[in-house]
C-alpha cells in the first residue's frame, strides 16, 4: 500500500470529505500505528516490538474563517501518518 513505500521520516497525508471515508482512513492509520496483538505464550513482550508508524497529530479541520469562505470544507478532515523506522 501507500504507507509501505514511505522512507523513514516520510509522511502520508490523507484528506477525507465524507464520514465513511474518514472512518476507513482512521481505522487504517490506527491499525498501522499500533502494536500487533501477539499470541499468548510467545517469549516476546509487546513493549519490545517497535511500531513502524505514528500518528502525527489529531485530525486537522477547517477553522471558522475557512468555513465562512468555503462552507463545503465543514466535513473535511486531514490525517497524517509518519514512518518512524
Amino acid at each position: 500500500g501507500s504507507a509501505s513505500v514511505l522512507a523513514k521520516g516520510g509522511r502520508l497525508s490523507v484528506i477525507s470529505f465524507h464520514s465513511l471515508e474518514d472512518r476507513i482512513v482512521k481505522r487504517f492509520m490506527r491499525d498501522m500505528s499500533s502494536r500487533p496483538k501477539l499470541p499468548a505464550g510467545l517469549p516476546v513482550m509487546e513493549a519490545d516490538i517497535e511500531v513502524p508508524y505514528r500518528l502525527v497529530a489529531k485530525p486537522v479541520v477547517a477553522g471558522a474563517e475557512e468555513l465562512d469562505h468555503n462552507p463545503r470544507a465543514r466535513s473535511a478532515r486531514l490525517r497524517v501518518l509518519e514512518r518512524c523506522i
